[in-house]
């Protein structure tokens, strides 16, 4: 099956299913919900990492690549859970974290020991003369972007966690080194992988301190990325013709047409977060501010389209480990939860570009509203609320914009059942539930929802109508205020599909060709077609004409 057919859904291994009680998910946790997976249709499980780890960015802080961490099970257990997806018709897809590793890793650990070999391994720079860092940059994660190396007198880079020091692509070491990692995986039956912020490993030779204080387009796609993936794809995923996708920071269409181009032999597809910034003040996420609609739907316009003209590939979705659930941060989870997560999904399954279904999306999983600072474990939101407190705001304001941008927003786990434990753990969890897991959970939604058969309808959409998979795209009276709209083309087929994103009711006016087209999904009970066809809140509807 062609890529662009295929549906992804996202597991967060550590909320996902626990199995032995511990309050954590794990790997034998994921086994016992294939069966779930599979009724949904989906085709490829994307796997946050489950590699030994510290724990201080929930994973993506590895100090081994080539391991499983026992919190998460063993080998075995990794080896039961491909064999299982495998005969239930299903791929993996694992995260390649391959700009940096954690300080605990055994490469970081010799560097400090006086390794010259590891040393190069790793960035790292003299003081400047004053003594301080070697240059300006922010860590994405607040505050300097370099920590003292031992007892040296030098500093390392770290792009994001202190505890995450970034590897040194220009050393052809490091390169083989990790080209090895993800043949291990691949000699173990993986035949998908995702690349977390593949787009900054390519740092110049020589680093400068930033004009803006931060320094991202220092470091942001670097022509020399793309010399970089087109050498890893030929030593590694290349060869089994492996499903990608890359992860890109503050990216461009220009750099992801290169990216995903066929011809050129890098990744699959890409992921952006242009459309998910939409909510954030003046570049800041730590703000609140009403999402920019007109601001979004021109951003999905232009993906699309710009993606398109290049025949670059799109990777699509609203929710993953680190955003807060779309349905809360956009639309209305609570009096039109079923229309707002049902539109939700209509824009990602039916638009140009692979799907991705993160965790509890299908059945309409809101953000937790966690009252105290307390309950959330995630670093980044931690740090953020010691930083909005010295910058002069209450609590009361501090703990509203964690509660509204924090990444635990989407980690709260799985709610599986209406009884104790949701159905994730008969222990403690890790993270706390959302308050409405009674009510919104897998049985409840199964057994009388609208979402979950709603996502198994376009899931299968996709695989039935080729215009989905391989249609072009072209925006659909882009003007309009309330909503947001595209057709896809392919061989004489067209689909119009259109979505009211606003909580009142609005007419579109049709084309008499588009008011006698077949309706091939919607999320209302019922729909008639007009020339002045109107929209209640949040209604999507999918039209279907030859010509």
């Amino acid at each position: 099956m062609d890529f662009r057919q295929k549906v992804v859904y996202q597991v967060y291994p550590k909320s996902f299913n626990d199995a032995n009680g511990d309050g954590f998910g794990d790997l034998q946790g994921v086994i016992e919900r294939l069966p779930y997976l599979k009724d949904l249709g989906i085709d490829v499980i994307w796997f946050n990492p489950f590699y030994p780890s510290p724990q201080r960015d929930n994973g993506y802080d590895i100090s081994d690549y080539c391991a499983i961490d026992s919190r998460f099970g063993t080998m075995e257990d990794f080896e039961s859970l491909m064999k299982a997806m495998k005969e239930n018709g299903m791929e993996m897809m694992l995260d390649m974290v391959l700009n940096h590793v954690s300080t605990d890793h055994e490469w970081f650990q010799k560097a400090l020991a006086g390794d010259p070999y590891y040393q190069d391994f790793f960035i790292i720079r003299d003081a400047k003369e004053d003594g301080s860092a070697p240059t300006n940059w922010e860590s994405k994660f607040g505050g300097n972007a370099w920590a003292p190396f031992g007892d040296t007198g030098r500093y390392y880079l770290h792009l994001y966690d202190v505890s995450q020091a970034d590897l040194n692509w220009r050393n052809p070491n490091v390169r083989q080194a990790l080209a090895d990692v993800v043949n291990f995986w691949i000699d173990k039956g993986v035949t998908a992988f995702r690349f977390d912020v593949i787009n900054v490993i390519g740092k110049d030779e020589v680093l400068v301190d930033a004009e803006d204080g931060v320094g991202k387009s220092l470091y942001t796609d670097r022509p020399i990325v793309h010399e970089y993936l087109q050498e890893l794809n030929e030593r590694t995923f290349g060869r089994i013709n492996s499903m990608t996708v890359g992860e890109m920071s503050s990216t461009t269409i220009e750099n992801c047409i290169l990216y995903t181009q066929p011809e050129r032999h890098e990744l699959s597809m890409t992921f952006n977060f242009h459309h998910l910034k939409v909510d954030y003040e003046d570049g800041e996420k730590w703000s609140i501010t009403p999402y920019r609609f007109d601001e979004l739907k021109q951003l999905l316009h232009q993906w699309n389209e710009g993606m398109a003209k290049e025949n670059g590939w799109n990777a699509w979705f609203w929710n993953n480990h680190d955003q807060p659930r779309a349905l809360t941060r956009f639309m209305d989870d609570d009096i039109y939860r079923n229309e707002s997560a049902t539109l939700l999904a209509t824009a990602v399954h039916l638009n140009r570009g692979t799907p991705f279904i993160y965790q509890g999306e299908e059945i309409g999983m809101t953000d937790p509203y966690f009252e105290s600072i307390d309950d959330y474990r995630d670093v980044e939101s931690l740090n953020a609320y010691k930083i909005l407190q010295q910058k002069g705001y209450s609590e009361e304001e501090t703990l509203q914009i964690i509660q509204s941008k924090s990444r635990d927003n989407s980690r709260t786990p799985m709610q599986w059942t209406d009884e104790l434990g949701a159905g994730f753990t008969t222990g403690t969890p890790w993270l706390n539930f959302g308050k409405n897991w009674p009510k919104i959970n897998v049985k409840n939604e199964v057994e009388h929802g609208k979402i979950y058969p709603y996502y198994k309808q376009l899931i299968q959409l996709r695989k039935d109508n080729p215009v989905v998979a391989f249609g072009d795209y072209k925006a659909y009276q882009p003007q309009h205020e309330d909503i947001y709209a595209f057709v896809r083309a392919y061989e004489g087929e067209q689909w119009l599909v259109m979505m009211n994103f606003k909580g009142h009711d609005t007419t579109v006016q049709l084309e008499d060709i588009w008011a006698d087209g077949d309706i091939m999904v919607h999320n209302y009970d019922e729909v008639e077609l007009s020339k002045e066809q109107k929209l209640r809140p949040y209604e999507a509807l999918a039209i279907r004409i030859f010509k």
